[in-house]
C-alpha cells in the first residue's frame, strides 16, 4: 500500500545508510528532493508556497493553505522589543505565501505556546500585532491555539481561495520570460543601518523608515491582479533572500538566469540609506525581510503587468531574464558572470537562524567599514 500522497509503494530513502546522516549535513534542498519528493511529489502543490486543499469538482474555486512559524523578529535585537511586532510578522509571514499563490486569504489559525512567566500585557500586545496584521490584510482570526512552553513558539496557518485555473505556481517559469520583482525591498535593512549609526535622516524620514520594517505587508492585491493574466507564467515568496528565491524557481524548472544588477529596485529612502553608509543597493535588495514576490512574466507583456500593477501603487520592477541554461548569473553593466549571491538555505551554515546581525552588515558595508 502507497502512503499517502505518494506516487507508488514506499521505498528506502536514497540516503539510508548506517549511521545515518544528521539533517545538518544535507541542507533543505537535498532533504526536499531525496526524502520528501519520493513521498509527496505526487501532489499537485508540492514544492509551492501554499498546498491544494482537495475540493468538490463542481466548486468555481481552489482552497489553498499554508503554515509557518514567526521566529523572533530582527526588531527585538535592534531594541524595538514591544510583542505586538513579532504578531505583525507572524500574520505577514503566512499571508505573504497566499500572495505567491495569487489567493484571496479567508482567515488565520493561530498556535501559542508560550512561558508561564510571560505577562498578560505583553501576551496581549502580541494579539493586537495579530489582529492589526489581519485587518490590514484584509483577514481574521478563525481560532486556534494556547499552551505552556519553555520558550515562545509561535505558528500560524493561512486558509485562502483562488479562481479555478488561476492559481500560481512555482512551476511554469520558462526560458524567456522576464524575472519581475514585485514590492519595495530594503526597509527592514535600512532601519538596522540606520539604528546602527550607519546612515542618519530627518526624524520623518526614519519613521517613515521604521513603519515600512516594523509592519511589513503581504502582496496580496498584486497576487490576485498577476493570477489574472495567463503572461504571469509562475510566483514565489521572497521570504529567504532574492537568490535563493531565483535558485528556487531556476531549480524547479530546470532553467537559469540572469539577474540585473543595476535595476533600479529602491525606494528613494532606501536608496537615500545605501548611499550614506556606502551600500551596494544590490547587495540590500538581495536581503530577506521585506515580504515581497518574485515573478516570471512572458517578456512581450512586461510593459503591460507593470504598468497595471504601478496604476494601483504596488511597486515592481524588470530585474533579470530566465535562460535556457542551469546557471544563476549576474550581469554588472553589461558583464556576465555566476553569480552566488546570499545564501540561506536551512539546515546550513547558511541558514539565517545561524548568522548573526553583524554577519549580515559585514556583508553590507564596504570592507572596512567601522562603526560610526
Amino acid at each position: 500500500m502507497s502512503p499517502p500522497g505518494s506516487d507508488g509503494p514506499s521505498r528506502p530513502s536514497v540516503l539510508a545508510s548506517a549511521p545515518p546522516p544528521a539533517l545538518g549535513s544535507l541542507g533543505e534542498r537535498q532533504l526536499v528532493s531525496e526524502v520528501l519528493a519520493p513521498r509527496y511529489r505526487a501532489s499537485a502543490s508540492f514544492g509551492d508556497d501554499c498546498a491544494v486543499i482537495p475540493e468538490l469538482p463542481s466548486w468555481p474555486f481552489e482552497l489553498v493553505a499554508t503554515t509557518d512559524p514567526c521566529p523572533e523578529p530582527l526588531a527585538f535585537s535592534l531594541g524595538y522589543h514591544d510583542w505586538y511586532y513579532q504578531g505583525w510578522l507572524l500574520g505577514t509571514i503566512n499571508f505573504s505565501d497566499l500572495a505567491a499563490a495569487g489567493a484571496e486569504p479567508l482567515g488565520l489559525l493561530v498556535s501559542y505556546l508560550l512561558p508561564e512567566e510571560l505577562t498578560v500585557g505583553d501576551f496581549e500586545r502580541l494579539l493586537d500585532g495579530v489582529d492589526e496584521s489581519c485587518r490590514a490584510h484584509g483577514s481574521k482570526v478563525l481560532g486556534g491555539n494556547i499552551g505552556d512552553a519553555s520558550s515562545t513558539q509561535l505558528t500560524a496557518t493561512a486558509i485562502g481561495a483562488c479562481h479555478r485555473g488561476q492559481r500560481l505556481s512555482r512551476r511554469g517559469a520558462r526560458a524567456g520570460d522576464s524575472v519581475v520583482l514585485v514590492g519595495a525591498p530594503g526597509y527592514l535593512w535600512s532601519m538596522t543601518l540606520l539604528n546602527k549609526g550607519y546612515a542618519q535622516l530627518n526624524d520623518a524620514e526614519d519613521a517613515a523608515i521604521c513603519e515600512r520594517a516594523l509592519k511589513p505587508v503581504a502582496q496580496l492585491r498584486a497576487g490576485r491582479m498577476l493570477a489574472q493574466r495567463r503572461e504571469v507564467h509562475a510566483a514565489i515568496d521572497i521570504s529567504d533572500g532574492l537568490y535563493p528565491s531565483v535558485e528556487s524557481l531556476c531549480g524547479i524548472n530546470r532553467i537559469g538566469a540572469v539577474i540585473y544588477q543595476e535595476a533600479p529596485v529602491l525606494d528613494p529612502l532606501p536608496l537615500k540609506v545605501c548611499r550614506q553608509a556606502q551600500v551596494d543597493p544590490f547587495a540590500m535588495v538581495q536581503l530577506w525581510g521585506d515580504w515581497t514576490l518574485l515573478v516570471a512574466v512572458e517578456a512581450n507583456a512586461v510593459p503591460a503587468v507593470l504598468s497595471d500593477l504601478r496604476s494601483v501603487e504596488i511597486p515592481c520592477h524588470e530585474i533579470g531574464t530566465f535562460t535556457a541554461g542551469e546557471g544563476i548569473c549576474v550581469d554588472r553593466g553589461g558583464t556576465v558572470s555566476a553569480w552566488s549571491g546570499v545564501d540561506a538555505e536551512r539546515f546550513t551554515e547558511s541558514s539565517w537562524h545561524k548568522s548573526k546581525l553583524a554577519d549580515y552588515l559585514s556583508g553590507l558595508l564596504p570592507s572596512g567599514s567601522d562603526h560610526p
